[in-house]
């Protein structure tokens, strides 16, 4: 069970990262690095520790940045009148 929870963490949890980090910093390079900091100090504590787990990590964090990409500001309109 625990290695499901790992697994559906592991699909879920970077995209999300990436895209709140993306929404709080307005730049989805500095959202991505974020994110890639927060996986790399989870694999070096151990977290981490199948190559499965970074792979799934990895789509996740490419979905993310993908989904960042497409995300545009809302812009006013100005009512002239």
């Amino acid at each position: 069970m625990v290695e499901v929870i790992r697994h559906l963490s592991a699909l879920i949890m970077p995209g999300l990262l990436v895209l709140f980090f993306t929404r709080v910093t307005y730049n989805r390079i500095i959202g991505l690095v974020l994110t890639v900091a927060l996986i790399a100090a989870s694999v070096y504590k151990g977290y981490t520790n199948t190559f499965v787990l970074i792979v799934i990590d990895a789509f996740s964090l490419t979905a993310g940045f993908w989904l960042a990409a497409k995300m545009k500001p809302k812009t006013v309109k100005k009512i002239d009148g």
